[in-house]
């Protein structure tokens, strides 16, 4: 999925809570890195907002927090994403083609979209329409038709979509991931739907996902652009005072990782083995997640300079890219590692990731390795600030992860803080080889899998 909140995934997820900081070490900011305020319309509705004339034009980034694909049924999965797919294909007095029509003749950008914890929306509109748009919004929430032909077009488009997935090995060993590494939980269904779920879906069954998962109490709003405060509290209310007060999304219980020291093997005649492994790791409240986050840059999130990428790229030509990330949902925290390489290769490459994971957690990084790291995560914090709608996003992001609204203010200075004892004490806390979850599609050499999987799980 691409997420509507990149910006502040690429900016957001590499940085911890300020309260999780030794603060005692750190100078206080000078000034604010944003001035993000807080506004409450008078219908109720809050949004953290950035005042920016400089463009004319407004963007607002919005969650339904906990309304994402893991509350699809399970004989209905890609329920969510269907609602999001066609909650702009006509609503109130305007079908689809009317509907689209307007938003393009006035040079609206309305999308929605979901992810495996909650769904999204976004708009962004040139200032002399946004009465217009945010009356098209309001409607698409409050107001979708959910009309059979676009229900039918759109259920083509991803059942296409899934059938294309069925050759990437890629894909496949994710799927596969999935259903091992969260087995028995509602985030082993496939986020991006089945064939037979998209079949059963009906218009009434997108109505009761928006009826029950669409209300004030689970919306997070973030508005940035060419409006003032007393402009924006109107609005609010236009856009989102007609939802329900009250959301009616069951409670989903927290997972641990499955499968841990085992290799599950999918048999697929293809020249490349494709490699994913998956290890429990920590979230964004825990005080050492800053330091995770510079070890997992060291260690293989920043592709070329990383170690991974160096000793298995670059010094062995084993594989065109390797890369680490932190795996971060509501429900279940990790670090997973991917790659490709040649089969005869498979069991020399699984070795290596081994080898600079032990390597990693029991030796420390170089100074010139951490300055970099930190040099890198500190300069690239203004690409996130390069358009209105990015930064809506990364304040959306502040507001998914509950942070506070003056976060970003002195960023730099903690990252600066980290040590290499910091690096160290996290490497050896959260990295454990011998817990690794591990899927391989391919005819991989070298490697003696745990379970060999014929089937696919979740995808018809």
């Amino acid at each position: 999925m691409k997420s509507l909140i990149l910006s502040a995934v690429l900016i957001v997820s590499a940085i911890t809570p300020a309260w999780a900081a030794d603060i005692t070490t750190i100078t206080p900011p000078t000034e604010r890195f944003l001035d993000i305020r807080s506004v409450t319309s008078d219908g109720g509705i809050t949004a953290w907002f950035l005042e920016d004339h400089s463009v004319p034009a407004i963007a607002i980034e919005f969650a339904f927090a906990g309304a994402g694909a893991s509350l699809d049924p399970q004989d209905k999965q890609g329920l969510a994403r269907l609602a999001s797919n066609t909650l702009d294909e006509g609503a109130a007095d305007l079908d689809s083609q009317a509907f689209q029509k307007t938003l393009t003749d006035n040079s609206i950008a309305l999308r929605f979209d979901v992810g495996r914890d909650d769904f999204f929306g976004s708009l962004k509109s040139l200032t002399r329409h946004r009465d217009l748009a945010t009356d098209l919004m309001a409607k698409a929430l409050t107001s979708p038709r959910f009309d059979q032909d676009p229900i039918d077009r759109m259920k083509a488009a991803n059942i296409s979509r899934i059938k294309s997935q069925l050759s990437d090995p890629d894909w496949i060993a994710a799927r596969i991931m999935n259903d091992v590494a969260f087995a028995g939980h509602p985030y082993a269904m496939n986020s991006g739907g089945t064939v037979s779920g998209f079949a059963a879906i009906t218009a009434d069954d997108l109505r009761h996902f928006t009826r029950i998962s669409f209300a004030r109490d689970n919306l997070l709003v973030a508005v940035a652009g060419d409006i003032s405060e007393d402009e924006l509290k109107p609005l609010l209310d236009k856009m989102f005072g007609a939802l329900p007060e009250k959301s009616q999304i069951p409670p989903t219980a927290d997972l641990t990782i499955q499968g841990a020291n085992t290799i599950t093997l999918f048999d697929k005649d293809v020249p490349q083995t494709s490699i994913q492994m998956m290890q429990a790791g920590i979230g964004r409240t825990d005080p050492d997640y800053h330091a995770a986050q510079v070890m997992n840059f060291i260690l293989g999130s920043s592709g070329f300079g990383s170690r991974l990428t160096e000793e298995i790229r670059e010094k062995r030509g084993l594989t065109y890219g390797i890369y680490s990330s932190m795996y971060q949902l509501d429900h279940v925290k990790a670090l997973s590692v991917s790659t490709s390489t040649r089969n005869d290769k498979a069991g020399e490459v699984m070795g290596l990731i081994r080898t600079e994971w032990t390597k990693m957690r029991d030796e420390p990084v170089s100074a010139d390795e951490l300055k970099a790291a930190q040099d890198y995560l500190t300069g690239s914090m203004p690409l996130a600030l390069t358009s209105t709608q990015g930064i809506a996003g990364l304040i959306l992001g502040l507001r998914l992860d509950d942070l506070p609204i003056d976060y970003l203010d002195g960023i730099t200075e903690r990252y600066n803080a980290i040590t290499v004892d910091d690096v160290s004490k996290v490497s050896k806390r959260l990295l454990t080889p011998d817990a690794m979850t591990t899927v391989i599609v391919g005819k991989p050499e070298g490697i003696t899998p745990t379970t060999t999987r014929t089937d696919l799980p979740n995808v018809e």
